[in-house]
């Protein structure tokens, strides 16, 4: 093992773990509840913009994202780069009416956010599950590219980065909250950045420059250099669907959402749509076109998700090499982390607080310690779960997120801006979401070559809008708090 490799990261993971340990003292004497899992609402805008960022900058984007691009070619940069306006789309949808309304229901989930909306029990339940049930998917594709990393990077065996990796994580985030989240989420925003221009750098000296390593793509396959890719795979239906999974209905996933809770003030929020909007575009271009072409660096590797780490090693001197180790995990566990601290503040507090202790008997005395070990339990599963990877991540990713986006998606925006969205409405388009998008997922069938997600969100649109104006509109208490600005 390279001791000069891995210092950087033994340094880095004792940074975050400092981190977890500090946030834990801010809980003393304070609500815990507020506190453990939504920070009590202090984030300033770059620390909003990097956690937005780093939240939904994951595995996916830094090992499974490049991993296309390498299989794929420069086509998929082009089309990674539609991901470039989430943050501006997820602040600027939800951002300040999703402020002001959580801070007078007091809503610390999602779900207290939709049963103040809706008043009803069955939505709750069901987007409980859905986040539990999707949580543990896409954490599951985090523990894998993480434990990959240090299979690749480290000559650890998968088994024993998975179980370094996961530890790590799994203190950091039951010992700190969601303070520690966000306040690692800002460190490693800016890990990324630099390891991400340093890879960049290295491969473009590597390779003598990019016209030299392009001409090398184009001899492997012209396709490699096309805006379809290898194998006519980017076609119209395919780009259409990505700009709405990757793009626009990110808008639906809950933990991206849940940062919009979490903000100071309008200052705050404008701030981080600028610094959030500059580093998203950085990073995904630096990382998918590193991929692309790293395939003529290393045109033979097995496994696409391994080339980031197999390129880093390569191009960059071992003290350097470290450091970029830093940033890929950095972007899994800043996505693993905000999974686990919701999974857990969706167990706690949807569920426990609202259906099964209504009453908060000894609320001060159980809480704490049923939040800290629903937070460590859900991890061991999904750690256990990761034992058996598949052999490219991005898929599981993308299926996960598709689910999150088809229940959620109406019932936030909806529930923000149309006043006549109501309870059954709600639950109907989460219903006929979910249930359109896991039979065409699951039976491959793809209505004029779209991805399940399109027609999904379509029909949940329209059980949406006819359901709730066939049914009684929402009490008029119900309007006048989402309506008031």
């Amino acid at each position: 093992m390279n001791l000069e490799l891995m210092l950087p990261l033994i340094l880095y993971l004792v940074l975050v773990l400092g981190i977890g340990f500090w946030a834990s003292r801010h809980r003393a004497g304070g609500d815990f509840v507020q506190e453990y899992f939504i920070g009590n609402r202090s984030m300033g805008g770059l620390v909003l913009a990097m956690t937005l960022v780093a939240t939904y900058t994951s595995a996916s984007s830094f090992i499974g994202g490049p991993g296309a691009a390498y299989k794929i070619g420069l086509g998929w940069v082009l089309l990674a780069m539609i991901q470039l306006p989430t943050v501006w789309l997820t602040l600027g949808v939800l951002g300040k009416k999703f402020a002001i309304i959580a801070r007078r229901v007091n809503a610390v989930t999602i779900n207290d956010m939709l049963w103040a909306r809706y008043q009803s029990k069955a939505v709750v339940v069901l987007g409980s599950v859905t986040i539990i049930l999707a949580f543990i998917a896409t954490m599951v594709v985090q523990f894998i590219g993480g434990a990959r990393l240090l299979e690749t990077a480290t000559g650890l065996s998968y088994q024993q980065g998975l179980f370094l990796f996961a530890s790590c994580v799994l203190l950091y985030t039951v010992i700190g909250g969601f303070r520690a989240v966000v306040m690692t989420d800002a460190l490693q925003g800016i890990i990324m950045l630099i390891g991400t221009g340093a890879l960049l750098a290295g491969i473009l000296i590597a390779g003598d420059g990019l016209p030299n390593l392009i001409h090398q793509l184009r001899e492997i396959d012209p396709k490699l250099v096309s805006p379809q890719g290898a194998g006519d795979m980017l076609t119209q239906p395919f780009m259409l669907s990505f700009w709405i999974l990757v793009c626009v209905g990110v808008v639906g996933l809950p933990h991206s959402a849940l940062r919009c809770f979490g903000y100071r003030d309008s200052k705050a929020l404008h701030r981080g749509i600028l610094i959030g909007t500059v580093v998203s575009a950085l990073l995904m271009f630096g990382m998918h076109l590193a991929g692309a072409l790293g395939r003529a660096i290393l045109p033979g590797m097995d496994s696409p998700d391994k080339i980031m780490p197999s390129l880093m090693m390569e191009v960059l001197p071992p003290w350097l090499a470290g450091v970029f180790l830093a940033a890929p995990m950095a972007a899994i566990m800043s996505t693993i982390d905000s999974q686990l601290i919701q999974a857990s503040a969706t167990l706690v507090k949807d569920l426990y607080l609202n259906y099964l202790n209504p009453k908060q008997e000894k609320l001060e005395v159980h809480i704490p310690r049923l939040s800290l070990l629903c937070t460590l339990i859900l991890g061991t599963l999904v750690l256990l779960a990761a034992l058996q990877p598949p052999e490219m991540i991005i898929w599981l990713n993308l299926l996960a997120f598709g689910g999150l986006q088809a229940v959620f998606l109406w019932p936030l925006v909806l529930g923000l801006y149309w006043s006549r969205a109501n309870g059954p409405g709600a639950l109907a388009s989460m219903v006929s979401g979910i249930v359109c998008y896991g039979v065409l997922s699951q039976s491959g069938i793809k209505l004029a070559g779209l991805h399940a997600i399109v027609p999904s969100l379509g029909l949940g649109l329209a059980a949406f809008v006819v359901v709730s104006l066939l049914t009684p509109p929402p009490d008029q208490g119900v309007r006048r708090l989402f309506e008031q600005q």
